[in-house]
């Protein structure tokens, strides 16, 4: 439950008293104060906190030319709509989508290794190439890599 929910729920002059109730704990102990935790609770957290917090993922790690796209991209004029890369699962594999600039300027969609696939869209019809007519229907697991904060 959410704190705002709980404390609609306890009486007026009672306090809440935390616990790790679900977390893994025999039964619901109250979280003492200070440092020490009972042991179910923080045996729970600490592993939360050493998985999640530590963990880099698949999508921290971009290829070389990601990385040099990045460069080209801040070294040249500031774009409008701004500059970005997006990744994306398609056709069974990892690729980097690069949006249109501007106008009829074709989009970029690179393979893991940095080999152009095709343009999606943009270009003089807005239409792209053709070479991959179903990426916006058949792309999935997207996510901005980058964006020109400029």
């Amino acid at each position: 439950m959410r704190a705002g929910l709980e404390r609609s729920l306890v009486a007026p002059g009672k306090r809440l008293q935390p616990t790790c109730k679900g977390l893994g704990a025999k039964q619901s102990q109250p979280v003492s104060r200070g440092l020490s935790v009972r042991r179910g609770c923080s045996a729970v957290w600490v592993l939360l906190t050493v998985a999640v917090g530590c963990s880099p993922s698949e999508e921290d790690h971009h290829p070389e030319f990601v990385e040099k796209l990045i460069v080209r991209f801040e070294s040249g004029p500031k774009q409008n709509p701004p500059g970005s890369i997006w990744r994306y699962h398609y056709n069974g594999r990892v690729v980097f989508y690069v949006p249109p600039s501007c106008c009829d300027v074709p989009s970029a969609l690179y393979d893991g290794d940095g080999n152009l696939i095709c343009a999606p869209d943009g270009g003089l019809t807005g239409d792209g190439d053709g070479r991959c007519p179903d990426f916006f229907r058949a792309r999935t697991q997207g996510s901005r890599v980058w964006v020109d904060g400029r």
